[in-house]
Order: C-alpha cells, then sequence, then structure tokens
C-alpha cells in the first residue's frame, strides 16, 4: 500500500486511539471513544500532508498519536526508519529531536512564567550540550528565523500578539533541528489577517529547513495552498486521500465532495453553478459509531451493503485512496 519511489519519512498503519469511558460506582469501563479507528497514510520527505475534517473527527488526536504524545491502543508508527509504536515513553526521549508539534492555541501552550529566551531555549537545555553561549545564539537565530525582533527575548508571552506567540511556538519547535514537525491547526486561533503570514512562514522555513509536516486544519483554502497532498477524515477514520490539485477537482468519497461543496467561491459566476450538499443529521457519537460505513447514516449515496459492511480502504487509482462501497469490486 501507497507505493512511492520516494522514501517515507513517516509511515503510520492501521493506527487506533480508543479512550476509555469509566462510569459507576466502582468506575467499571462501559465502553470506549474510538478517537482514531484505524487509519493508514504516508508523509514522503519534504512534502506537507493536509489532515482535514470537520470538528471532532480526530484530527488533532491522529496528530498527537503519531508523536507519541499519547500511548496508542494499537497500529505501526514508524518516523525515520524507526518503529515508535510500542516504545515506552521513556525511551522516546532520543526520538524528540527529530519530531516537534505546533500547537493550536498559542496562548495555553506557551508558560506564562516563562520568558521567550526561556520558552525558546528549554529544549536544547533538555536536549543538548550547548553552552550558554551558544544557547543564547541559537535562540537569537531562531528569533531571526520566525521573524521575531531579538531584542523582545526578555519579555513574556503576554507582551505579544496570537500571531508573534504562534512565532514563538514555531521557534521553539525548530530549536532541535527537527524533520518532522505536526502543526495543530496553527491558524485556527489567529485573526484572518495574521493567518496567511503565518503560513507564509512554515512554507518559508519548510523550504530553508527542509523540513515535512503533517498540517491539520478544518480550513480547506488554507489546505489547498500548503499542502501537497490532502488526506479527509471523519469519524476516526481516513475516508480519502489524493494528491491536492486531483482531491479537489474530482473528489471520489460523498464525505468529501459534501465537504468541498462547502468552500465559499469568491467568483459570483462560478457560486452560481456550484451545487451545494447539505448533509442530514448529525455526526454519531464516536463512542457508538454505526455499523458498516461510519458515514452511512447521512451519506446522500448509502446503499444496502453501507450498512452492514464497513468499507476496505483502498487504492482506487495510481496514488489515490478511498474507503467507500461506490469504489469496491462487486
Amino acid at each position: 500500500m501507497l507505493d512511492n519511489p520516494q522514501k517515507p519519512l513517516v509511515s503510520v498503519r492501521d493506527l487506533k486511539m480508543h479512550f476509555p469511558i469509566y462510569a459507576g460506582l466502582f468506575r467499571r469501563r462501559v465502553g470506549e471513544v474510538k478517537a482514531v479507528d484505524g487509519i493508514s497514510f504516508d508523509v514522503m520527505e519534504g512534502e506537507t500532508l493536509g489532515l482535514v475534517g470537520e470538528s471532532g473527527c480526530g484530527k488533532s488526536t491522529a496528530g498527537r498519536s503519531v508523536l507519541r504524545l499519547y500511548d496508542i491502543t494499537s497500529g505501526q508508527i514508524e518516523i525515520d526508519g524507526r518503529q515508535i509504536g510500542d516504545t515506552p515513553q521513556n525511551q522516546l526521549r532520543g526520538m524528540r529531536p527529530t519530531m516537534q508539534m505546533v500547537f493550536q492555541d498559542p496562548q495555553a501552550s506557551l508558560n506564562p512564567r516563562m520568558t521567550v529566551e526561556a520558552i525558546i531555549r528549554e529544549p536544547l537545555d533538555e536536549h543538548t550540550t550547548l553552552t550558554p553561549t551558544e544557547k543564547r545564539d541559537k535562540v537569537a537565530e531562531l528569533m531571526d528565523a520566525v521573524g521575531l525582533n531579538r531584542k523582545f527575548a526578555g519579555r513574556y508571552p503576554h507582551a505579544f500578539s496570537g500571531g508573534q506567540r504562534q512565532r514563538i511556538g514555531i521557534a521553539r519547535a525548530l530549536a532541535l533541528n527537527p524533520k518532522f514537525i505536526v502543526c495543530d491547526e496553527p491558524i485556527a486561533a489567529l485573526d484572518v489577517s495574521i493567518q496567511a503570514q503565518v503560513v507564509n512562514l512554515l512554507e518559508d522555513l519548510q523550504e530553508k529547513y527542509g523540513l515535512t509536516y503533517l498540517f491539520i486544519s478544518h480550513d480547506l483554502s488554507m489546505v489547498r495552498h500548503i499542502a501537497t497532498r490532502v488526506a479527509v477524515m471523519y469519524l476516526g477514520k481516513v475516508v480519502e486521500l489524493a494528491d491536492r490539485e486531483t482531491l479537489f477537482a474530482d473528489p471520489q468519497h460523498p464525505y468529501t465532495q459534501a465537504l468541498l461543496s462547502a468552500v465559499p467561491e469568491p467568483d459570483p459566476s462560478l457560486a452560481r453553478k456550484t451545487e451545494r450538499i447539505i448533509l442530514q443529521g448529525d455526526v454519531p457519537s464516536p463512542s457508538k459509531p454505526p455499523k458498516g460505513c461510519n458515514f452511512c447514516t447521512r451519506c446522500p449515496a448509502a446503499m444496502d451493503i453501507c450498512k452492514t459492511g464497513e468499507p476496505e480502504y483502498r487504492e482506487i487509482a495510481p496514488g489515490r485512496f478511498a474507503a467507500c462501497h461506490l469504489h469496491n469490486p462487486t
């Protein structure tokens, strides 16, 4: 699966992240929330894989699970040639410089009691043996790289705007020269006027340092701008994966079609021709997903088999994957 002459930097196979549900006086386990329920994908070296889907579909959990910020339920994760799916947390410390994360809310992810210099220097304190002078020079270099005035190194996070705080978070993620960065909705908490600046910064840094991104977002327009390939998630599963232009021009899964039909079209003449697909009903609970296909309760193209059999996630065209009975051979 996912054959490509280019070697993947990140390879994920059948990743599951289920959170237990406890209830009653004795706190017995009565079920589980299937936040991520068997997803597979590769991220090629130097590319940006966009991961999209509506709120609650499991995007952020998937990103954190790939970096092993959670102890996953099952599955295989290979980053830079090393399997880390079942590696104990204390043994993952040596892998942390390779893989980093930019969090969604810069306000919550920065320690308000630490200066900018201390925040960016913290990874260097933990993982390197640089001298204080070398660390100070490295922090100044990182601040320059993300467009922050190095004179502000002694200030605290509250003194900065949302966009500047996110730049601090990006500088911290870059401190250890990582190869792979998970960007967990890095622009969602920012003003629209600042979003493009941060995305352009991420692109510039990718070109400068040869970075590989997993870019998680619900902003399809921004994903179309930055991503090389796009994976679409629904209720804990990847339902479609293809290169950016192919996916946006010709979506194959009914959920992807509905999702893309909701993207505003700035050209009035084209907007009038665009057919909006309105999905009926609500997203089912991840603790009790439907039998068969997860999307069968809302799918306008649902068939009888969709309500009984889970569709296979398979390659329907070269480099293009989907999990839908419409594309499964009969």
